[in-house]
């Protein structure tokens, strides 16, 4: 018996060279991307002065913003010339009490009034000055005295007394307390946002909840000439302080924003996407020109057309939705093009054959192939643009984007800012559940 024996090729070399150096390149590759990337962001760190960030970053402004979204306050303050008494929720005038009216937790009597505070703190306006009972630390006293304030307090002053001798402000958990020459003032700060349904000079105001279904259902009517639930939802919608009314108008003006920008931007790319498409139309000087319009158009942001247009034409829901219109015309048109183009030619080619022209081919041949994926884009760009007609609105003066924009510029109606996001968060999950309820009857039938 005879054993064969099995000669091994010979290993080349420079294979062996090839192999080895392409592998200690990805190696060397795999290294390095993360090496630049952290040095990227070393260099973004100083770039922006993240440090300088942090350390200007101020929390307790922070925390009273974040407070003030769920919360409101209510001024009572006292004319130190006059000794007229006002009480209004956020300092307005819409929410001043009327005479004859106080919050549980301010007492008068004559020239005194009194305002708790809660937790033992409890302020006093007399004919003399102002008082300030704080519990563990003690009374603080302002009497005006030869043209200035003299403040009586224990010592050493906290950091959050600030007097001078013009003003003293005190800045507690429970409030706040501000005394000058021409005014006294407390802040009272309560949880929710007070006058939500009802004004204070609406009948229905202060009523509990069981009241108010007993006023709906059975009891006599507040005003003859109307029924309560009528007149309950007259209150609620005209309310002037939070503007229900305004605001629906204003959360519709948004969404029709949204909607006639997406869909004329539809209808004009669709007839744009045939003459872009390389399948549909055989010159070429007409299909380059019109996607180089496309990328012009798209190269524009829509907040730049929203700018342009507002100065040619001014201000409005109507120059919000061209520059939707314009910006989404380039989207769309290049997302139609390429659709076009990735058609099923044998479809195309059996409508042909029974001697359809170019129009009847587009119609039966082309269109039911590519709907439900231009339906698909639509609708997602329709609910994109509820979003962007937001920041839109807020540029050319409509919807609620102007609402919120107003509301964040007064820096003190952050309750309302609160009441706007809300609204908006709840109009963009609207607007995704409906979209995708189309898709759904529209795409898959």
């Amino acid at each position: 018996m005879t054993t064969a024996s099995i000669s091994r090729p010979a290993v080349d070399p420079a294979l062996v060279t090839t192999i080895t150096g392409a592998f200690a390149r990805r190696r060397l590759a795999a290294l390095a991307v993360p090496v630049l990337i952290l040095c990227y962001l070393i260099y973004t760190a100083f770039a922006f002065d993240l440090g300088g960030l942090f350390a200007r970053a101020r929390m307790d402004n922070a925390a009273i913003l974040v407070s003030d979204f769920w919360s409101y306050k209510t001024h009572v303050t006292r004319d130190n010339r006059s000794g007229d008494l006002t009480i209004a929720i956020e300092g307005e005038a819409k929410g001043t009490y009327p005479a004859g009216m106080l919050p549980d937790w301010v007492t008068t009597d004559g020239a005194t009034t009194r305002i708790d505070l809660g937790d033992g703190h409890l302020v006093t306006y007399d004919a003399d000055g102002a008082r300030y009972a704080i519990p563990d630390y003690g009374t603080v006293d302002i009497r005006p005295l030869n043209g200035k304030l003299a403040l009586t307090a224990p010592e050493p002053l906290p950091d959050w007394i600030s007097a001078s001798d013009n003003k003293v402000s005190v800045t507690t958990d429970a409030g706040r307390f501000s005394y000058s020459r021409s005014k006294v003032e407390t802040f009272k700060y309560q949880p929710g946002w007070e006058l939500f349904f009802f004004t204070l000079d609406s009948p229905f105001y202060g009523k509990s909840f069981t009241e108010l279904v007993a006023l709906a259902l059975w009891q006599d009517r507040v005003d003859p000439a109307r029924s309560n639930l009528g007149y309950m939802l007259a209150e609620f919608w005209t309310n002037k302080m939070w503007r229900h009314g305004d605001v629906a108008w204003a959360l519709f003006e948004t969404i029709q924003m949204a909607f006639l920008g997406t869909m004329g931007a539809a209808l004009l790319a669709l007839p744009l996407g045939f003459m872009a498409a390389s399948n549909m139309m055989p010159s070429g000087a007409v299909r380059f020109a019109t996607r180089r319009l496309f990328d012009f158009i798209r190269a524009v942001d829509a907040l730049i057309w929203t700018i342009l247009l507002s100065r040619a034409f001014g201000p409005g829901p109507m120059t919000g939705s061209l520059a939707i219109l314009i910006n989404d015309t380039g989207t769309f048109g290049k997302l139609f093009s390429e659709s076009l183009e990735n058609i099923d030619a044998r479809q195309v080619e059996g409508i042909r054959s029974t001697g359809a022209n170019a129009l009847q081919r587009a119609r039966f041949g082309v269109i039911p192939q590519v709907t439900p994926v231009l339906l698909s884009q639509i609708l997602y760009y329709l609910e994109s643009n509820t979003r962007s007609a937001t920041v839109i609105g807020a540029i050319v003066g409509g919807g609620i984007g102007l609402l919120l924009t107003q509301a964040i510029i007064t820096q003190k109606d952050w309750e309302e800012v609160a009441y706007y996001i809300t609204l908006i968060v709840l109009m963009v999950m609207a607007m995704d559940a409906l979209s995708g309820w189309l898709r759904r009857r529209l795409i898959k039938g």
